[in-house]
């Protein structure tokens, strides 16, 4: 039977409870346990698939097409294996099978409760992946932080739980803040103490506590935070600020994070982390042997966490490149034909980022335009792919009017359509095409080269497509479509061959880059501009050309 770990959180939001959970996992992952995490979110909606990335942050989606919470991606980068829809569970989903089976009468006509009915859902939902035999430990991260009025039946479902299951088959690790204030000079444990005590009064008791901090934490300080939090000196955790969210694994095992978790298990058979890979990819990504920068073209910019597995596949390709990668965030709907230039100047390649909706769309064809004619690598990923279509069909077939259906209704040129099965559909939420489909690659291409096969599976995230009845039309133009989708023959890869790299995908490649397998088409976009960056080095200096040509 599995063990439970629950990690919850206080004082404050944005603490990293899901870097915590992975770094977690990780560590046991490399002692040889099989490991899982799952995420519960204490929203109403269903799934975050309806969210603007402005509220939420990204939508992360898995292999079988679930729309899911961001941290999610985390737990995918660090342990390098796939979550499901079972992995992220929200109040939303909860609630609506609750409802579903009281209309079903399903309750024999009693009075559906918060408790018992709603909490018996969430537990059976916390319970459920350890019950399937693949783990030896199911991690749950709740969303939220204690003492928040929506995240109340989570707790009480933990407080049933750790009476319900043997002792050292469940744990809590509460991560909390210990803040440093500047005027008098020393940290402050009051608010972990408070965030303690409220989550005691809940009936939840921490075996573990993080601390979150900017300034190291004496032992003093952790005798004093275990002494009025009622645990042991050694199981209060110090998670100091890293400079990179992949050094966090290698901090709490300095802290002893995993022996403490596999002692309250009372777990035994087990080796010694092996974690190699995982230093050997922190050294190349700490220590980069060259520098790139690349814009990165959306409208979301202005929250990091929407580009969040983009940024995070930027990291995992330059550090297999040995080269740091620089992303600069460029407001998509302040680019002009007058300003494009000036703009792009400092940058060794452009992505085009995916997005929805109208605005910025003309400074997103604009940039295509301009990394097009200019040798500037690119790559458009989702909408980015799109608005590389439409530039080519207005500048290059010369179709003035071309456009995506999803901007304009009514176009006439819409070299960009509506998938024909999403047509009938009006509700929003998980009814995009969404999941992992496979793609068939052109031999010979710059994707065959890229991936090194002609057959891969890649997730989506979209409902349009590029319109085949242009297709002739595009290719007898120059640009290929050298990855097709074999059963419905939607274009999945467009690219421009005698471009230095210009390639486009329907599909989402960042989803499922993880450190140990960065993702290809990143890989080879971060070698494009690495290539680029040494070009306009040695035009600015002939006596490096002359080193690079010996």
């Amino acid at each position: 039977m599995a063990k439970y770990i629950f990690v919850t959180g206080g004082v404050t939001s944005s603490l990293g409870k899901g870097i915590i959970a992975a770094s977690l996992a990780k560590l046991l992952q490399a002692r040889g346990l099989r490991v899982t995490i799952q995420k519960f979110d204490p929203y109403i909606n269903v799934d975050p698939g309806t969210l603007n990335p402005y509220e939420h942050g990204e939508c992360y989606v898995t292999e079988d097409g679930a729309e899911t919470d961001l941290d999610l991606g985390h737990y995918e980068r660090f342990l390098n294996i796939h979550t499901t829809q079972a992995n992220n569970v929200t109040t939303g989903r909860i609630y609506q099978h609750v409802i579903t089976k009281e209309r079903e009468g399903a309750y024999l006509g009693k009075t559906v409760q918060v408790i018992p009915h709603i909490t018996d859902e969430i537990k059976r939902r916390m319970l459920l992946l350890g019950q399937t035999g693949q783990y030896d430990i199911v991690i749950t991260e709740l969303g939220g932080t204690v003492g928040d009025i929506e995240s109340l039946p989570y707790i009480e479902a933990v407080r049933q739980l750790q009476w319900e299951l043997p002792e050292e088959d469940l744990l809590v690790v509460h991560l909390t803040l210990i803040p440093y204030l500047k005027a008098a000079k020393e940290l402050k444990t009051k608010p972990t103490q408070h965030s303690v005590k409220m989550l005691s009064e809940s009936g939840v008791f921490p075996d573990i506590i993080v601390c979150r901090t900017e300034e190291p934490i004496s032992n003093d300080i952790k005798r004093k935070i275990a002494l009025f939090c009622n645990v042991k000196p050694e199981a209060v955790i110090e998670a100091p600020d890293a400079s990179t969210i992949y050094e966090v694994p290698l901090l709490m095992m300095n802290e002893k994070l995993d022996q403490i978790v596999l002692k309250k298990l009372n777990m035994t058979s087990y080796h010694e982390p092996e974690l190699g890979r995982w230093k050997e990819f922190l050294d190349k990504l700490k220590y980069p042997k060259s520098k790139i920068t690349i814009g990165l073209i959306g409208k979301y910019i202005e929250l990091q966490d929407a580009y969040k597995s983009i940024l995070e596949a930027f990291v995992h390709a330059g550090a297999i490149n040995e080269c740091k990668v620089q992303v600069v965030s460029i407001h998509s709907e302040f680019i002009t034909p007058e300003n494009v230039a000036e703009k792009f100047a400092n940058l060794d390649g452009l992505l085009v980022a995916p997005g929805f909706g109208n605005r910025g769309i003309e400074g997103k064809i604009e940039a295509v335009k301009h990394a097009r004619m200019t040798g500037l690598p690119f790559f458009g990923i989702c909408l980015g792919m799109q608005m590389a279509v439409i530039e080519y069909g207005r500048n290059v077939l010369d179709i003035k009017d071309a456009h995506s259906m999803e901007m304009d209704p009514h176009v006439e040129n819409a070299v960009i359509n509506m998938m024909e099965e999403q047509k009938a559909i009006t509700t929003k939420g998980g009814t995009m095409r969404l999941g992992s489909y496979p793609c068939e690659i052109k031999q010979g291409s710059l994707a065959e080269q890229v991936y090194g096969t002609t057959e891969i599976t890649e997730r989506h995230r979209h409902r349009y497509e590029f319109n085949n009845q242009y297709l002739e039309q595009y290719e007898q133009a120059g640009m290929v479509a050298s990855g097709k989708n074999p059963e419905t023959g939607l274009v999945e890869i467009i690219e421009l061959p005698g471009h230095p790299y210009f390639i486009g995908c329907q599909y989402h490649p960042e989803l499922k880059s993880t450190v140990e397998a960065p993702h290809p088409l990143f890989v080879h976009f971060v070698k494009a501009a690495k290539a680029n960056n040494e070009r306009k080095a040695s035009a600015r200096n002939p006596l490096l050309q002359s080193e690079i040509m010996k």
